[in-house]
């Protein structure tokens, strides 16, 4: 196998901060003279062009602070998880700037495959790498850009670079095909209910009028608990970001103490649905299903376990689709207390004095059945695209630790 050079980050890239202006300096993209300013809120899986702010062109002091096709913009100041984060810049329609929170990696063509080096800065070993030298103050955490010009880059000859970079692409292009397939079959399981049942909140089909606890007995839930070591931990406690995407991610979780035992009726159950029942504004109430078994994981005091009435009538699944309809989460939000901008609560008793219409029995098994079916294909699709991610890992690895003479092959 042939060895492969390494350069360091710096020697063949460079960082290059973003602008700074106040927020009352935005300004409407028509403006004469606005160029579009991009910042974290944009730095997703890819760039988020959704909701892009404008400012005057005279903030841009620069000409390297208008984004280029192929630089790697990062979430340089962030809470300390999101930090490193970072997207590949595709052509952009007009001239385009970013903010200060946020910073372009653009390489030298001549030196390094811009595609190449974005997968290599996008990967997993080099994203724990540069968020454990970010630097903290208050809730923010700081990118070490010189820490990070001096981590050292594999570097292949150019044309190997592309290729690595081709393969990666592809993987990852599959990857993308079945989370696509996913969220199209929760579009089409929002559409089976919405046709079945209209919005039961606003009861658009006249159904008789109860509660959330005609439905549901109750809800239990786990306890605070202090956070122990990776190493050596028999348990874990589950994070409430473990359901605020509305599929169960058990990795969502963190060690207890070693010696702590938890009580069985605290421990996660397959079939268990969840709820968020302490959460930001937006994310509050949020439920998934746990799927899987897992005989480790613990319910924290944030999250509750749904307690049905009868377990041969409860139709988790319908329940589920309930509470994640939009005016459901409405009146969530609008029950639940806290601070705007903090934490919110909401208690059992609110949540369950939720009026909304019940419909048939049957009509809600009949739902039921229907959806055991859209989640045996989202199962499948989980399965491959799991797959898919283990085997695009396994490449990265293999890619920038000079183990390249195999890859694609």
């Amino acid at each position: 196998m042939t060895k492969v050079a390494v350069k360091r980050l710096g020697d063949i890239s460079s960082f290059i901060r973003g602008i700074t202006f106040k927020p009352t300096d935005v300004v409407p993209a028509d403006t004469p003279s606005a160029v579009g300013c991009m910042r974290t809120k944009n730095v997703q899986t890819q760039l988020d062009i959704s909701d892009v702010w404008s400012v005057d062109s005279g903030f841009v002091r620069r000409a390297e602070q208008y984004l280029e096709e192929g630089d790697v913009l990062i979430s340089s100041a962030n809470s300390w998880n999101l930090v490193g984060k970072c997207c590949w810049i595709p052509k952009l329609e007009s001239a385009t700037s970013f903010g200060g929170f946020v910073t372009a990696l653009r390489g030298d063509e001549n030196l390094v495959d811009r595609r190449y080096l974005y997968r290599w800065f996008a990967s997993a070993g080099t994203q724990r790498t540069v968020r454990s030298f970010s630097r903290q103050t208050t809730n923010i955490s700081n990118l070490d850009l010189k820490r990070c010009a001096d981590l050292p880059v594999p570097l292949p000859s150019l044309v190997e670079q592309r290729r690595i970079a081709a393969v990666l692409d592809q993987v990852d292009t599959l990857r993308a095909k079945r989370r696509e397939a996913i969220t199209l079959l929760d579009d089409l399981a929002q559409s089976i209910f919405l046709g079945m049942f209209g919005d039961p909140v606003r009861n658009e089909k006249s159904w008789p009028v109860g509660k959330v606890a005609d439905l549901v007995a109750s809800f239990e839930s786990g306890k605070s608990l202090a956070q122990g070591q990776d190493e050596g931990a028999k348990f874990r406690v589950l994070k409430v970001s473990a359901v605020t995407s509305g599929i169960f991610r058990p990795l969502e979780s963190k060690p207890l103490p070693v010696a702590y035992e938890v009580p069985y009726g605290h421990l996660v159950r397959q079939g268990d649905l969840l709820f968020s029942r302490a959460n930001t504004e937006e994310l509050i109430g949020a439920v998934s299903l746990v799927e899987g078994h897992h005989e480790n994981l613990a319910l924290s005091d944030k999250l509750w376990r749904f307690v049905w009435h009868d377990s041969v009538d409860s139709h988790p699944l319908y329940v589920r689709h309930l509470f994640r309809q939009g005016e459901f989460r409405r009146q969530v939000r609008e029950r639940s207390s806290g601070t705007s901008g903090s934490m919110k609560n909401i208690s059992q008793a609110n949540v369950l004095g939720i009026a909304c219409g019940i419909p048939p029995i049957e009509l809600r098994k009949e739902f039921s059945d229907r959806m055991q079916g859209v989640a045996r294909l989202q199962t499948s699709h989980r399965l491959h695209l799991a797959a898919l991610d283990e085997l695009f890992e396994s490449l990265q690895q293999r890619a920038f630790s000079g183990q390249l003479s195999t890859l694609g092959s």
